[in-house]
């Protein structure tokens, strides 16, 4: 056993001072004091080290190993640590006993030695300033964030201008939500110095509308503080080119916004009239979506003055022929976008001075865009629903009104309109005699905004006149606000349906005396009338006994053995019919994709001519050809 770990001591030692060796030659720096002064201490403690172990060279413990540096520190050594190597730096060669003194670098001796080192004032400071350099860009100012936005979508508007793709414009629009809220006077105005030049008449127009007439007066003396203001001056000059009509009619958009949401109704009502004269003598596809949403805006400002609708006299009126002028240019041009648009606001004016049977004539003296966007579909339907339910035309609205609450965004951003249309479904179905899903108040979007008509559906699902009555005049303020007010008071027939077929599914014989008292009717000649209405429109399957003054309920037949189930089995194999072709249409493929697979498939075609060709004129062996297989 001493003759093995001599031997083992022996090849540690050996592959240490090859180790070492390799590594001096590689460094070969010039001696210090302090690697002098560690040589000559190691060279007294050689007895010492050699009658050592090889399995304390690897000790993790309390015991100094070097210059005072416990074991815990050996990770920092490197290829001492992973060779195995003793911290003794002397080993005797394999053919002699020439020792050899091996000399560290003097960053790392000095780290040892505890002598300060000069590179860690800098490595503090650089990490000083990188802190420094970290801390302004957490906290970003969100108004520069925002002006830098704003320049940014102008070059995604000259990109889709470019490369004539619309999906550019549309990105700069789901922008506008983000930063709504924090434009500013100051931030519109930034924008609009740096775009336009001076002279620029549309700057002047854009800057008078949010009162900052004097931005360029205010801008030209700050650049003139500037050390380089000459350079920076003729640079922006040469980057200012003619601006598009796009960049102008976005800019415009949020001047509207910035209007709207300040509630300067007339200003916004002012300009917006001033932008619409404008668009109406532009013709180019790459601002259509953009004039969509300045109709839009325009719209809105006039519902806003005063006389409110309504009046006979609403302000609202007023706009209704440029609509109707920007429609017919829109369907001349095959603008869909704007003829979508338009055509959803002409509706929503109609509507909001009760003008039901301008609204019906218009729609069907009007067509529209079957490729329009999802949400302006999804608007269409629900004016048709609301104006078919005024007209007593239930079942059809009752399908327009599942289409747009199917095609409703669900989420915070759209909920308002997906609330309107459910409540107006929830209307529609009762009127219908229907009761609606339990789950549909349920749904945390409409769970609070649907409890009156909660407590409206239980009054009518149970035929409580009383309850129903005690329901409409509590919350009759929401009702009239929601528009539903008129046809909820149309329900008062359908409740007292509703009573009568639960009292004839309870009774096979009862008083008309009874039915007066438990619907809470007048009379029992009205009682009489309302049970012979319902015998005649089918609600229940009864006779009446006019003599002796009872109603006589018959048996209730097998509603399998009608056709009832295979009509709603029918009704929702067109819904989901109806669903796949819309996906199908509104799937978007790659603009002149077809055109590079046909280039492929004639060059393919073409280098299988070429191949056959070759073939038949012998022009290739059988190299070329593939060869035989030789292993057969």
């Amino acid at each position: 056993m001493p003759a093995e770990r001599r031997t083992l001591r022996s090849n540690n030692s050996d592959a240490s001072a090859n180790g070492e060796k390799a590594r001096s030659n590689k460094d070969k720096p010039a001696p210090t004091r302090s690697a002098a002064g560690r040589s000559k201490n190691l060279q007294a403690k050689k007895g010492s080290a050699n009658t050592m172990s090889g399995d304390h060279s690897h000790t993790n413990g309390s015991d100094p190993v070097e210059n005072g540096v416990n074991g815990t520190e050996d990770v920092e050594m490197g290829d001492d640590a992973a060779n195995g190597s003793t911290p003794s730096k002397h080993a005797r060669d394999g053919e002699g006993d020439e020792e050899m003194t091996v000399v560290v670098p003097p960053s790392k001796s000095s780290r040892l030695s505890g002598e300060p080192e000069q590179n860690e004032p800098d490595v503090a400071m650089e990490g000083a300033e990188t802190e420094g350099a970290e801390r302004p860009e957490s906290q970003v100012d969100p108004k520069e964030k925002a002006l830098s936005d704003i320049k940014n979508n102008f070059t995604l508007l000259e990109r889709a201008v470019a490369h004539f793709d619309p999906r550019f414009t549309l990105r700069v629009l789901r922008s506008i939500p983000s930063m709504r809220k924090h434009l500013t006077p100051d931030i519109l105005s930034r924008a609009v110095v740096d775009t336009y030049r001076s002279t620029d008449s549309t700057a002047h127009t854009l800057l008078g509308a949010i009162g900052k007439e004097s931005a360029f007066d205010e801008a030209e003396p700050d650049s003139a503080m500037e050390v380089d203001g000459e350079a920076k001056n003729s640079t922006k000059a040469g980057a200012q080119k003619d601006v598009l009509p796009e960049v102008d009619t976005y800019l415009s958009i949020l001047i509207q916004i910035y209007l709207y949401d300040k509630k300067d109704i007339q200003r916004g009502a002012d300009f917006s009239s001033r932008l619409v004269d404008h668009l109406r003598t532009l013709n180019r596809r790459t601002s259509d979506a953009l004039s969509a949403k300045v109709y839009f805006y325009y719209s809105l400002f006039f519902e806003q003055l005063t006389p409110l609708p309504p009046s006979p006299a609403a302000a609202v009126i007023s706009i209704r022929q440029p609509l109707l002028a920007a429609l017919r240019t829109a369907v001349l041009r095959k603008d869909q976008d704007i003829q979508a648009t338009v055509t959803n606001l002409l509706l929503r004016n109609y509507l909001s001075t009760s003008h039901i049977s301008q609204a019906d004539l218009f729609i069907s003296h009007s067509e529209f865009p079957p490729d329009a966007s999802n949400n302006q579909i999804a608007r269409y339907l629900y004016y048709l629903g609301r104006i078919r339910a005024i007209q007593l035309q239930y079942t059809e609205a009752h399908q327009h009104l599942i289409g747009a609450t199917r095609k409703s965004p669900t989420g915070h951003s759209a909920g308002g309109f997906y609330q309107a249309s459910t409540k107006l479904l929830v209307v529609v179905e009762l009127l219908m005699g229907d009761i609606p899903d339990r789950a549909i108040f349920r749904q945390p979007s409409l769970e609070r905004a649907l409890h009156p008509y909660f407590l409206l559906v239980q009054a009518v699902s149970i035929g409580d006149l009383d309850g129903f009555l005690h329901t409409v005049q509590t919350h009759s303020s929401t009702f009239r606000r929601d528009g539903t007010y008129t046809l909820i008071l149309r329900l008062r027939q359908n409740v007292i349906k509703t009573g009568i077929r639960m009292m004839s599914l309870s009774y096979t014989r009862i008083s008309l005396r009874d039915i007066c008292l438990r619907l809470g009717l007048d009379s029992e000649e009205s009682a009489e009338y309302i049970v012979a209405k319902a015998i005649r429109d089918g609600v229940i399957e009864a006779t009446l006994d006019h003599e002796h003054g009872y109603m006589k309920s018959k048996d209730v037949g097998d509603v399998y053995a009608t056709q009832e189930p295979g009509e709603v089995f029918h009704e929702r194999i067109q819904a989901c019919l109806a669903l796949h072709d819309e996906s199908v249409k509104a799937m978007r493929f790659p603009m002149n994709q077809h055109r590079l697979e046909l280039k492929n498939a004639q060059e393919a075609r073409d280098r299988e001519r070429e191949l056959a060709k070759e073939i038949v004129e012998g022009d290739m062996d059988d190299d070329d050809a593939g060869g035989e297989f030789d292993g057969i």
